[in-house]
């Protein structure tokens, strides 16, 4: 437990008797701010704790993917905070290239523009105008959910000094050789006019056709398939493999292709399966990442058949033709010659679609700008491999390495206007210039900067460095790099982390951009689909905020957060989060009433009470507890152990069992006092980095301390009372089967029931009349008839239901539950005493069974005795 170090004072005033969020939740979030809490120093002797925050888009605004990381992340620096760490969580957005622009022309098209129509530097200071008035949408809605960001330290990816650290890495990598210009295969979006990286293409099962077309004549005949008849305009080669027996002789021949007056050669490539189809490829170089391999292999050359709209740009009866037309009309053609030898229709196959416009994504070979990742992806594996840095959960290893072991070299440059520009200059002579930041751009008649912006996730992959003042050497980068823990989906992997790994060596001279990697997985609804649009299952988690209260959202999400799986919420979900925060507002509340305090030392354990002793028992396990799940990235764990000892345990065993001392006042009750206070204390401290609002208000005025923002982490003293464990344990026996019993008798909970309890031989006699408060037992009387009797803990409950039971009802029930137990115990007996079993089975099959026939004798001895224990029927 953590020592209190604020200054106690009497609270300012009662609380409220409900919570009600909206009234408290933003004025604190502004406080926190105000107070400077969230703001990090970089000349502080404490040790930093850092993490980047994913930049969002700044089109986007909050969805529950955003509020889940974001609570984890906003856990993880609170606690750090509280722990003593100079704690910086820095957020800011990306400009998010595609998205951005295409805002800004749907604006445009509404006024009947395009951004020909503004030109080049015109239209850049459209998109800023926009970006101030209508970007960042986001940022005022993290306010919402109270992530505690350090907002003095909010970057840009287009702002002046990230822009200054894209274009002196663009520099260094090109001075390296890690930067070239060639023509290569690329995802081209016929609509937004761009190169998209693999990360904007998004894959859907589409149902088109496959057709099985008919090459060559005769003896030379080759049959292949595709889903794409129209590039078959752009063959330049059919392949197959150079073991296949059936096409040797076939082997560096010419074959005429088709509707054209070309003729192209049969080669021989090891990429072909000869198990598939009919073994035979078409070879399209110019419009198949796949076939530009081939090409490359055999000097093939590479025909362009169409152009960036999609548009066909080659053979006369085609041309001027959209893709899709063309399709229908090569097959219409081809079938006409009989050259079509199946059609299967419809054909589903996954294919690739811009995820900004939905548009079916081009391969297109094109001149673009690539990153040589060879020993740039080889840094990245290794500081994983040599742990330096950890990926959380650790069989997510595999896929990182299955992904940077193969990574391609990477397509930088995209054909827009909002972004950075590429830092090259060419000139009249074929020059070719990459200039940095402190470079003199050069001049004179002929010299034209690349049209060419980059890639979203080039600057982004700078983030945990550039955000920091990189390339200068600042004191924040000094103090707070490398970062600690970036928490980020597992589904960017691959895109993101990936860049940043590549980067972050590269620039820092080895030095790891994070040293944990926490995979999360994605959120879906209640019934694990995912949330889509086209579904209808999306929700707006500020539509849950304004009806729960974030506590409510926040605690839901951490709740769900298995590392690396799958998130499902459902409204249901974040009501019992909502009641959960009630009932530590209502607990609070009670202990407010009763004399609950922190002034003072606590008292001796001597004493206390068992009842008291084994609160604080417990209370020591949870911390202990809960900093071992947060150190693992547990958040699930960590927020049900968190549930369960404030619901379970203190209010519903802890609060209950000392009423009774509460409402006797004197010297008992003070002690009391003072532990429940501790409790809280603890409990809220523990439970503020995942609920801050509701914990914060409840704190201040428990303690009159000045914020949980900045109070300290509870610590595990050590303290443990292992028979006051057991002993409140046997009181919570004794109180659970009695309160069974009389639910399945159909008592009512506030009825009384006299009773007489015979606790000799137990450690039940303190708490007898606890335990007559929480089962509502009154004393016997003279007439006291014991219709039931209930052997539970050592201790007889034997309860007079006189005109309360229906003891025949009863006789059958404890016959039927007798009847089942002993079938129990001759089943496990029965395995035991298989010897050819017991040879064979496994040690762990043999002790669970061992295990259900001791429990089974033990439900006979129960049972047995209540039924000798219910009065004879007439």
């Amino acid at each position: 437990m953590t020592e209190n170090t604020q200054t106690p004072s009497a609270p300012d005033s009662e609380l409220p008797t409900t919570y009600a969020p909206a009234e408290v939740e933003g004025k604190l979030y502004e406080r926190w701010v105000e107070r400077g809490y969230f703001t990090a120093d970089p000349a502080s002797e404490k040790p930093a704790y850092t993490i980047v925050i994913p930049p969002p888009n700044v089109t986007g605004s909050l969805h529950l993917g955003h509020a889940f990381q974001h609570t984890l992340m906003d856990a993880l620096t609170r606690r750090k905070r509280m722990q003593g760490y100079e704690s910086l969580w820095l957020p800011g957005m990306d400009h998010a290239g595609i998205a951005t622009q295409n805002k800004v022309e749907q604006q445009l098209a509404e006024e009947g523009k395009s951004r020909h129509d503004l030109g080049r530097e015109e239209f850049v200071e459209r998109v800023w105008q926009w970006k101030e008035e209508y970007g960042g949408k986001i940022l005022g809605q993290m306010r919402r959910l109270g992530d505690g960001v350090d907002w003095s330290r909010e970057r840009f990816t287009m702002d002046e000094g990230l822009s200054k650290a894209v274009q002196t890495i663009f520099k260094r990598l090109f001075d390296d050789g890690l930067i070239y210009r060639a023509e290569r295969i690329i995802n081209w979006c016929p609509r937004c006019l761009t190169a998209i990286s693999d990360i904007e293409v998004e894959y859907q099962e589409d149902a088109g056709e496959l057709v099985s077309i008919k090459y060559g004549e005769g003896e030379d005949t080759l049959v292949v398939a595709t889903t794409r008849a129209e590039t078959m305009l752009g063959d330049t080669a059919i392949a197959v493999h150079p073991d296949d027996e059936r096409y040797k002789h076939l082997v560096g021949k010419l074959i005429k292709l088709p509707l054209t007056d070309r003729s192209i050669p049969v080669v021989a490539d090891t990429h072909v399966d000869p198990e598939f189809g009919t073994g035979c490829v078409k070879v399209t170089p110019a419009h198949d990442p796949n076939d530009f391999a081939i090409g490359q292999r055999h000097n093939l050359p590479n025909m362009t058949i169409m152009d960036e709209h999609g548009v066909i740009t080659v053979h006369g009866p085609f041309l001027g033709l959209d893709r899709f037309e063309a399709r229908s009309a090569v097959v219409g053609a081809l079938r006409q010659q009989g050259r079509i030898v199946a059609e299967k229709r419809p054909y589903l196959h996954s294919v690739g679609h811009c995820s900004r416009c939905s548009t079916t994504v081009e391969p297109r070979l094109s001149l673009q700008w690539w990153v040589k990742v060879e020993t740039l992806a080889k840094a990245a594996g290794d500081a994983v491999r040599d742990d330096r840095v950890t990926i959380h959960p650790k069989e997510m290893e595999k896929r990182y390495f299955d992904w940077v072991d193969n990574l391609n070299d990477w397509c930088i440059s995209r054909q827009l206007w909002w972004g950075h520009r590429i830092p090259v200059w060419y000139g009249p002579n074929g020059e070719v210039v990459c200039v940095g930041p402190d470079d003199a751009v050069p001049t004179g008649e002929g010299w034209v900067q690349d049209t060419d912006v980059l890639d979203t996730w080039f600057s982004s992959g700078l983030w945990p460095f550039s955000t920091l003042g990189w390339p200068e050497k600042t004191p924040d980068l000094a103090k707070f790099y490398s970062t600690d823990v970036l928490v980020t989906g597992h589904d960017i992997i691959f895109f993101w982390v990936a860049r940043m790994m590549m980067f972050g060596l590269y620039a820092m001279d080895g030095e790891v951009p994070f040293k944990t990697i926490a995979l999360t997985g994605l959120v879906r609804d209640e019934r694990g689909k995912k949330m889509s649009k086209s579904f209808g299952n999306v929700v707006d988690p500020l539509d849950w905020m304004d009806k729960y209260g974030s506590d409510a959202v926040r605690f839901t999400l951490a709740k769900g957060a298995n590392p690396g799986t799958d998130v499902p919420i459902g409204e249901d979900w974040v009501q019992a989060s909502r009641n959960f925060a009630n009932k530590i507002w209502n607990a609070t509340r009670f202990a407010l009433m009763n004399g609950a305090t922190i002034e003072g030392e606590l008292p001796a354990p001597e004493q206390m009470s068992a009842t008291d002793r084994w609160i604080l028992s417990r209370l020591n396990k949870t911390v202990a507890q809960v900093d071992a799940y947060y150190e693992d990235f547990q958040f699930s764990k960590l927020s049900e152990a968190l549930y369960h000892f404030a619901w379970d345990e203190v209010f519903a065993w802890y609060v209950e069992l000392s009423k009774t001392t509460f409402f006797a006042g004197g010297e008992q009750a003070k002690v009391s006092g003072r532990v429940l206070g501790e409790v809280l204390d603890t409990m809220l401290r523990l439970l503020h980095p995942v609920v801050p609002f509701v914990t914060e208000t409840l704190w201040t005025t428990l303690t009159g301390g000045e914020s949980l923002v900045v109070a300290d982490w509870p610590k595990d003293s050590g303290f443990r009372d292992e028979a006051a464990e057991a002993e409140i344990e046997q009181v919570q026996a004794v109180v659970t089967e009695v309160r069974r019993f009389r639910k399945e008798q159909g008592l009512q909970d506030g009825q009384k029931v006299p009773a007489r309890l015979d606790l000799t031989g137990t450690a039940l006699a303190p708490h007898e009349g606890a335990i007559r408060q929480l089962l509502r037992l009154q004393p016997e009387g003279d007439s006291f008839s014991a219709t039931a009797t209930l052997p539970v803990a050592g201790a007889t409950v034997a309860l007079d239901l006189s005109g309360t039971i229906d003891v025949a009802a009863e006789r059958k029930r404890l016959s039927k539950d007798l009847a089942a137990a002993e079938k129990e115990k001759q089943q496990a007996e029965a395995k035991l005493g298989n010897e050819a079993f017991i040879a064979k089975a496994p040690d762990n099959v043999v002790d669970k069974i061992k295990g259900r026939l001791a429990k089974a004798e033990v439900d006979i001895a129960r049972l047995q005795t209540q039924l000798d224990g219910l009065p004879a029927t007439q």
